[in-house]
């Protein structure tokens, strides 16, 4: 029997047609080369599942800007993913390879302008990863395609397979495509249109990350060694960590990495729309006037030329009015970012989309064995991860409100409830007392 026939067999139930396509390509097709498109695909290369990802970018490498992660709750997730020689290497591609990952760990809050110790986060068994790194680990052994940009989705009348069209001229026929393409998601705008644009928030970010003297970077490091937040006052909420370690014995080439938030309507946004880098850095060392070390210091020795990174704020809940895609009789889906892009004082995209990755790797599984019908597989992994997952996203952006509200910051759900996953803080809000 053919390949072709036996698919048509498991997700239909029946004997196909004689006419069969001619140009599927592969099982499952992933739109975005981000870390949960590409732990996804190492999924299902280890289920035997076969599988091509797509990505907009000539290379991983293409954009030059990177960032790290944490990895808490969803540590079980990733691992179930990827091959056991490729997990034991996850310490190497942390922001300090030569840091262990320790068994308890916590996350320091401190008052921005005084230094006074806030909270501490639990973090256990908590991963710092660099998103480059990251990405670079799950790529390997994998069928990507690069330079393919996605512009279209059509989709066949028996109801069994989807062509992606791409500018390039080309296009992939699969029984199922997964949008993994980012805040930002084309797949995700062509499933709802103008619905699915992400919905920016007012509030504002400026990202920064630099090398200093030695003698600079020993006094920086010394607040602590991976990662500490804080909470000003006037009305900031600030993190400031590492995110390049590899020679631990030479500080003058470790590369920090930290932001200043702030609340900042839509108005404010669209008037400053066009700022020079150098009115960002500006404004951001004007900030940090504000705080007490690290970051009065680590913003008072950056150079002139310093590159600002400088982002808004935004979030999609697929939990919203208008926000539910047809997912094509089970032929298209959406995880990552590209389903629930979330603010991030709360530290929790990472999580949700490597949960994703995995919950989504056992449906596919389930219809790809006969298991279930592929549309029941699909129906289900979406249910769970819009009730999970846009739970998240409410909660995130509730968070990111109230830490910069210094009335509220005390009650908002990071300095209550921690980095815990929201259906947790839910469950034992609701748990009887005895």
């Amino acid at each position: 029997m053919s390949l072709l026939r036996r698919l048509s067999d498991l997700f239909t139930g029946s004997r196909p047609p004689v006419a069969e396509p001619t140009t599927v390509t592969v099982t499952v097709l992933v739109v975005g080369a981000g870390s949960t498109g590409l732990a996804l695909a190492q999924g299902l290369k280890k289920a035997g599942i076969a599988c091509i990802v797509v990505e907009k970018n000539e290379s991983l490498d293409a954009q030059p800007r990177d960032w790290n992660m944490g990895l808490h709750w969803g540590t079980d997730y990733l691992r179930s993913l990827i091959p056991k020689p490729m997990w034991a290497r996850i310490q190497s591609i942390q922001v300090d390879p030569s840091t262990p990952t320790t068994e308890a760990d916590a996350i320091k809050f401190l008052n921005g302008q005084t230094g006074e110790l806030m909270t501490s986060v639990p973090a256990n068994n908590f991963y710092r990863l660099r998103r480059h790194k990251l990405r670079g680990l799950l790529a390997e052994g994998l069928d990507i395609r690069y330079g393919q940009i996605l512009e279209n989705i059509e989709y066949t009348p028996d109801g069994k397979y989807a062509t992606t069209y791409f500018d390039n001229g080309s296009h992939i026929t699969a029984s199922l495509i997964v949008g993994t393409d980012g805040a930002r998601s084309t797949t995700r705008q062509l499933l709802l249109g103008p619905a699915g644009s992400i919905r920016k928030l007012p509030y504002c970010a400026s990202f920064i990350q630099a090398r200093y003297t030695a003698e600079q970077a020993l006094f920086l490091r010394q607040f602590h060694p991976l990662y500490l937040a804080s909470i000003n006052p006037a009305g900031y909420f600030s993190f400031f960590g590492m995110h390049d370690a590899e020679d631990p014995e030479r500080p003058e080439t470790w590369t920090f990495f930290f932001y200043i938030s702030w609340h900042s309507p839509l108005e404010e946004q669209k008037a400053t729309a066009n700022w020079s880098n150098a009115q960002r850095l500006q404004q951001a060392k004007e900030f940090a006037k504000e705080f007490t070390d690290p970051w009065k210091s680590a913003y008072e020795w950056l150079n002139d030329n310093q590159e600002v990174w400088y982002m808004s704020l935004t979030d999609f809940d697929p939990g919203a009015e208008g926000h539910k895609w047809d997912n094509h009789n089970g032929r298209v889906t959406l995880a990552g970012d590209a389903a629930h892009a979330m603010t991030y004082q709360r530290g929790q995209g990472l999580n949700h989309s490597v949960t994703d990755a995995g919950n989504l790797a056992t449906a596919i599984e389930d219809f790809f064995s006969g298991k279930k019908p592929r549309a029941e597989a699909i129906k289900e992994y979406e249910e769970e991860m819009i009730t999970r997952a846009g739970g998240e996203v409410r909660m995130s952006t509730t968070n990111t409100a109230m830490v910069h509200d210094w009335q509220k910051v005390l009650k908002s759900p990071i300095m209550t409830s921690g980095m815990a996953k929201v259906q947790d803080i839910r469950a034992q809000e609701y748990r009887p007392r005895i």
